[in-house]
């Protein structure tokens, strides 16, 4: 087990040549910890950097500056195989010519361990992916899921080995056994307890395997905290967007007085968060999930009459898109309200349950 810490890493992949001001950054500025024995996951749209990130703390990539220390020893100039740190890639790699438990053994039996031992650590790695009906098969008779469990077993079987890095590990997998798959690995992490680090695009992964997410946009960091932090207070409107499905209704406004001022609409504040905003700006965003807004047939304090544009059914409930003139907001519907298309809609807007953005960095 280890705990992983980025220092101020930056990377280009621009030829020394390239003057400073006109090379472009995979990663700029990062400083990251994950603790030692922790289910992270590293989450971001694609082409932001994760990859190249996932490859310095490896030791596939050198980064063009700062530090990587494991156990708060640097090891930036280390070889992969001297940090003792298992890499599973998005498409399973095994060992054509071997069957699945000689796959297994290959990394004990590379280090010299005895057969009895190699036995024993195999089996027990087999017992925990649910391998152990698949031993004597070759991986050609195996689908791509029980392929990428041997990945794994390769990266786990090794007590050595200090932490685990999962390179987009679901892309090849049949869609009905993603989440078996997502729950074996975030089962194998509970486990063994050891660090892994989880990249991925998609929020839903993230969210489901990781205690801790790391979000990366363009090669820098935008926020780090637990699942429920990210959803109930992201960090930057980018966040509240790109976290939740659908994403965090995001509205431009200003501050007159008590009041925020949209392009279509006004909403009142209580006195405590009016004058907290005027001692901020004057300029915000407002922020609100679909499920957060209250939607009523008739009018009501605060309340905002909108018209039903667009009604998705999820089976258990519907996202409804509203519009006041030029401005759309998605709200999530119980089942049981009638909702039908041009209909109006009166919507509130809790203030404990708004978030306010300036200068696109949450303030309240």
């Amino acid at each position: 087990m280890a705990r992983i810490t980025l220092e101020n890493i930056s990377h280009t992949y621009d030829p020394p040549s390239v003057p400073e001001h006109r090379r472009t950054y995979a990663v700029s500025g990062l400083s990251i910890c994950w603790e030692d024995g922790s289910s992270n996951a590293l989450l971001g749209p694609s082409g932001c950097g994760k990859t190249t990130i996932l490859n310095i703390i490896s030791g596939l990539q050198q980064p063009s500056q700062g530090k990587v220390l494991i156990d708060d020893q640097e090891v930036t100039s280390y070889s992969p195989s001297k940090r003792r740190i298992a890499q599973v890639f998005q498409f399973p790699v095994v060992y054509d010519s071997m069957n699945v438990y000689d796959n297994l053994a290959f990394p004990l039996r590379n280090q010299g361990m005895p057969e009895k031992d190699v036995r024993r650590k195999v089996t027990e790695i087999a017992e925990i992916l649910e391998l152990e009906d698949y031993l004597s098969n070759p991986p050609a008779k195996l689908n791509a899921a029980e392929k990428q469990k041997i990945s794994l077993g390769r990266g786990i079987v090794r007590e050595d080995t200090t932490a685990v890095l999962l390179d987009e590990p679901l892309t090849v997998i049949d869609p009905k056994l993603k989440g078996s798959m997502r729950r074996k690995l975030k089962e194998v992490q509970k486990n063994l307890q050891k660090t892994m680090i989880y990249v991925t695009h998609d929020q839903h992964e993230a969210l489901t395997f990781a205690d801790d997410v790391t979000i990366v946009k363009d090669g820098w960091l935008v926020q780090k905290g637990s699942p429920e932090e990210l959803h109930s207070q992201p960090a930057s409107p980018f966040i509240g967007y790109f976290i939740g499905s659908p994403g965090m209704n995001i509205l431009d406004c200003s501050l007159r007085d008590s009041r925020l001022e949209f392009k279509n609409f006004s909403l009142v504040l209580s006195q405590e968060l009016a004058s907290r905003l005027q001692n901020i700006g004057s300029s915000f965003q407002l922020g609100i999930r679909p499920e957060f807004i209250k939607v009523q047939a008739s009018a009501g304090e605060n309340s905002v009459p909108f018209q039903v544009q667009v009604i998705e059914n999820t089976g258990a409930y519907w996202i409804v898109t509203y519009i006041r003139e030029s401005t759309r907001i998605k709200a999530r519907v119980p089942e049981s309200m009638p909702v039908a298309e041009g209909q109006e809609h009166h919507l509130l807007f809790p203030e404990d349950r708004i978030n306010i953005f300036y200068q696109d960095q949450r303030v309240v």
